[in-house]
């Protein structure tokens, strides 16, 4: 079956933001040039600025991706008032089991989002927000101590978030399923023996 030249145009574009987060990726933002981009993808420069006007543009997007992802996986996680006690460490578990599995599927995405980004202290900023957000929210549920200050909590989470995916997770270290039960145990149940 011959494809329409729409879907050829859908296919050239998702290859092109595919390898421009490949090179990205590797390069960095500054040291990725468009003829790195487009010699990956097999197409030419003209080919490129039929989707992209810039350099900057395909990388806007490419950020955009990650944060729009990492944000739906953040809301997505919020504990519902009426969970009952006992399913707390399970559905944290569980949410952030997702979370790092997305951030190792999608590794190139994940290194432009995290640690290549000029702009990645905005894209943790609002990481620590929106994780605080929902701890308020939990902890005013009642899921929390009330005098847990939650933005440290926050911070702290998306700390460990970032560094066990640099050091564990993009290495294949350790899986999405270990880490998660590994930060939720640690926080939920400390380390003081019973």
């Amino acid at each position: 079956m011959v494809k329409s030249s729409k879907e050829k145009g859908k296919a050239s574009k998702a290859r092109l933001l595919t390898l421009a987060a490949s090179e990205f990726s590797r390069r960095g933002y500054h040291d990725t040039k468009i003829s790195d981009i487009v010699a990956a993808a097999g197409l030419t420069q003209p080919a490129f600025y039929l989707y992209f006007s810039s350099k900057e543009a395909i990388f806007i997007e490419l950020t955009q991706a990650f944060h729009n992802r990492m944000r739906t996986l953040i809301e997505n996680s919020l504990l519902d008032s009426a969970m009952e006690q006992e399913n707390v460490f399970e559905h944290i578990k569980t949410k952030l089991k997702m979370f790092f599995e997305f951030l190792a599927m999608e590794p190139d995405l994940t290194r432009i989002g995290l640690f290549v980004n000029p702009n990645r202290a905005q894209i943790r900023a609002d990481m620590v927000r929106m994780v605080r957000d929902n701890l308020v929210k939990e902890q005013q549920s009642g899921y929390f101590r009330s005098d847990l200050d939650m933005e440290f909590v926050a911070e702290c989470l998306v700390s460990m978030i970032e560094k066990l995916t640099e050091t564990r997770l993009l290495p294949g270290l350790s899986s999405a399923g270990h880490l998660a039960t590994q930060i939720v145990d640690l926080l939920l149940n400390g380390m003081i023996a019973e």
